[in-house]
């Protein structure tokens, strides 16, 4: 659900010219002026509901771009990357509703997110969300007519499968779910394609009676810059950071604070340790949060650290990932991807929940990632591998099983593929259904 906000890094489209226009989404008003252009239209679907969906939409839309006048795709093709939470009838902060389940909700929202519509009864779709929430969006689908609809939020996949319903338009529905495991909420029987990140995610599908043809594995889409080459050396020259230490990347900013509260205690119970951690130096990205830099630059002025450097708001993330050795961060699905993407091996550190839960026993279990829930977890891990940096290189190597870098590329072909091949049933309201026995106890 969440990744930090330091992600957006901006990267020219090859129509684009100084700016990155192509890769900024429109916001409602100009999507309804654009909506009477005859040109093609792919729509691009995310929520605002933390930063990683719309990560990922941006980083469809960019392959898009990359793509254009090849694989199907028309040269004058219109892109549109749209927040469902636009089109609602009811308007509300989705980041913020995001992070009240970051609270004394946590355990009830793990509950759901794992166990509703996860077992035998599912969901399939229909177009109840739609007729009670989101016309302006049906509207939006109605005067397009989209060549494909592609979907990194299951808001946003439901509301393009009812309008599909509604408005009797043929155009493939591909969801992109961003985490490491798929909850209950996304429309089995009416997506034309679940492109997911592991082929653990594609066994979770089987079950729910999604087809095979329905399924392809291609990882979770990340933007190009972390796939780029980088010089790690003149890297870490260029942001001033030792060349001769292990460095290590403290991810604990986000546009918003709240999912982060636990984590940062966790972080500063260790901050008296790091003194004896020579070998290591450690980078504090506090994010935009000015606030939380200045209490951490107090801290390490006072307590007279050498080894450790605190940075505001960071553009270049993925060149900054690229000059690092080691990251300790929360499990959020894009945030971990570019992580994986950039060969950047992880700590993941705190209690995790839903989805970040998932992310962690996916992580982990193919030894990936390491998990420290405690700070004193944290600071043996730390020790361990400050001793033992040969344990680093080996989350390294079995990351390859899970890093699929072209990501986004294979899915604005696959989408491609479905353009004018697929036909529907009809209207349902709602459709519920009998799967067969879970492939994964949860």
């Amino acid at each position: 659900m969440d990744a930090i906000d330091q992600r957006d890094i901006e990267v020219a489209s090859p129509e684009s010219g100084d700016d990155d226009a192509a890769l900024i989404p429109l916001d409602h008003d100009d999507q309804a002026i654009a909506a009477n252009s005859p040109q093609p239209v792919i729509a691009i679907v995310h929520a605002s509901v933390g930063s990683g969906h719309r990560a990922a939409a941006l980083a469809i839309q960019e392959a898009f771009e990359a793509l254009r006048g090849s694989h199907g795709i028309p040269q004058n093709v219109r892109i549109d990357v749209i927040d469902i939470l636009d089109y609602g009838r009811i308007h509300f902060d989705g980041n913020k509703t995001a992070a009240s389940f970051t609270g004394a909700t946590r355990p009830i929202y793990d509950i759901t997110w794992r166990y509703t519509l996860t077992g035998r009864l599912l969901w399939g779709g229909g177009y109840s969300w739609s007729t009670v929430m989101f016309d302006d969006f049906t509207s939006y689908i109605d005067k397009n007519r989209p060549l494909a609809v592609v979907c990194t939020h299951i808001t946003g996949a439901n509301a393009a499968v009812g309008a599909r319903m509604l408005t009797d338009a043929e155009f493939p529905i591909i969801c992109v779910p961003t985490d490491y495991e798929i909850e209950g909420w996304w429309p089995h029987l009416e997506t034309d394609l679940f492109c997911v990140g592991t082929e653990f995610m594609a066994e979770t599908l089987r079950p729910r009676k999604v087809p095979e043809r329905a399924i392809k594995v291609t990882g979770i889409p990340v933007r190009q810059g972390y796939l780029a080459q980088f010089d790690r050396l003149e890297k870490k020259r260029e942001l001033g950071l030792p060349e001769d230490k292990t460095i290590v990347l403290v991810m604990a900013g986000a546009s918003l604070p709240q999912p982060y509260v636990r984590f940062r205690d966790a972080i500063e119970k260790t901050i008296p340790y790091l003194r004896g951690l020579e070998d290591m130096h450690f980078v504090f990205l506090p994010g935009r949060d000015d606030e939380y830099r200045a209490k951490l630059e107090r801290i390490f002025g006072a307590m007279r650290l050498d080894n450790v450097t605190v940075m505001g708001y960071v553009t270049d993330m993925a060149g900054l990932m690229h000059a690092s050795d080691l990251a300790i961060l929360k499990s959020g699905g894009l945030t971990v991807t570019e992580c994986l993407c950039a060969e950047l091996p992880m700590i993941l550190l705190g209690k995790s929940y839903g989805q970040e839960k998932a992310n962690t026993t996916m992580l982990t279990s193919m030894g990936a990632s390491m998990h420290a829930t405690t700070p004193r977890e944290l600071i043996i891990t730390l020790k361990h591998l400050h001793d033992h940096p040969g344990a680093i290189k080996a989350m390294l190597i079995n990351a390859d099983v899970l890093r699929r870098p072209l990501a986004a590329e294979d899915i604005a072909r696959a989408a491609m593929e479905l353009v004018g091949k697929t036909s529907h049933r009809s209207k349902r309201f709602a459709e519920f259904y009998l799967g067969d026995k879970p492939a994964h106890t949860r």
